[in-house]
């Protein structure tokens, strides 16, 4: 059985749950193996037992000078450096994310393979599912040359996790080139914590658009209420409403939760492409003509400053 390599998305080993979730689809296509690079010296040892757990059976310890001084070109440099190693693995698969599609592109011209971007599902193959022109559309695809190269979107599966493995662990050293240290990492500084999940990984997400009128506390509380993130439309956002990490649609993030709640969005195409893959789509808006209710599970026609707080105070008072 061939493997399929993840690269592991971690924090100083803290491995995230995209992971965890590659590991799962892995699994499916072949024998999962986890590509670890970077972190602090602990950090290997502090993610061994999450890869372990959720099925990695060999993990690919990187070791190199430098490869997390410069941007994206040493970890594709790292990531082809595995691939030889591992032989002919059946799949590369990576979380997406801004970083890991370019570190995807890179990779596939080295190797002269395929490339599949945001993919929402991935069955044996391996075949892609993937929501394209704006989510106007679902198609299927699968490389035709190489190794195929996929970034899949967060919750795109469930992870499992699996009892009894021990993986097997290979270093592969590597030597970045020149070429790769052309843009240098300066400075490094921690995210400012909200409390609140990474909003492309979070399983609720409650955005907030121009019928706020620039007020997010009833969104923000009702997503903090369901244990969510906070997203924004581009509006809210391009009118100093809400912060640019924070917008969802064509030009900001996509995600794809459980569950998504749509506040005052009437629902434009741009919008739509960043959250129609979403598993169960509620919205809330005084206009019943607005297009964002062509595409909801369930639409509530109201004011959100009316909806949202009844909305919290019932979820407050289910949860005990």
């Amino acid at each position: 059985m061939s493997q399929v390599l993840v690269l592991v998305d971690h924090v100083d080993g803290a491995v995230r749950k995209t992971t965890t979730e590659l590991l799962t689809i892995a699994a499916r296509l072949g024998e999962p193996a986890a590509v670890f690079i970077g972190g602090h010296p602990d950090a290997f040892d502090n993610a061994s037992a999450t890869l372990a757990e959720y099925g990695a059976q060999t993990v690919y310890r990187v070791e190199g000078e430098g490869i997390e001084d410069y941007l994206v070109a040493p970890k594709a440099e790292a990531l082809a450096a595995v691939v030889a190693q591992a032989g002919d693995p059946a799949a590369v698969l990576l979380a997406s994310s801004g970083e890991n599609k370019e570190i995807a592109g890179r990779l596939a011209v080295k190797l002269d393979s395929g490339l599949i971007t945001d993919a929402v599902d991935v069955q044996e193959g391996p075949v892609t599912t993937q929501s394209v022109f704006a989510a106007a559309f679902t198609v299927t695809a699968s490389v035709t040359k190489g190794v195929p190269v996929i970034t899949v979107k967060p919750n795109s599966a469930e992870p499992i996790a699996v009892a009894g493995v021990t993986p097997t662990v290979v270093t592969v050293p590597v030597t970045i080139s020149e070429a790769a240290r052309t843009a240098k990492i300066t400075e490094r500084r921690p995210k400012e914590k909200s409390g609140r999940p990474e909003l492309t990984e979070a399983a609720v997400v409650v955005s907030g658009g121009r019928g706020t009128n620039g007020d997010f506390s009833p969104v923000e509380s009702f997503a903090d209420a369901l244990g969510g993130a906070v997203g924004a439309s581009r509006a809210a956002v391009d009118a100093g409403w809400y912060p640019h990490n924070s917008q969802v649609g064509q030009t900001g993030k996509q995600v794809s939760p459980t569950l998504y709640v749509a506040s005052g969005i009437s629902g434009a195409i741009q919008h739509r492409a960043g959250m129609q893959t979403s598993k169960t789509i509620v919205a809330i808006n005084k206009d019943p003509e607005a297009p964002i209710f062509e595409l909801v599970d369930f639409g509530v026609v109201g004011d959100l400053f009316k909806v949202l707080p009844q909305a919290t105070e019932e979820v407050l008072k289910r949860k005990g």
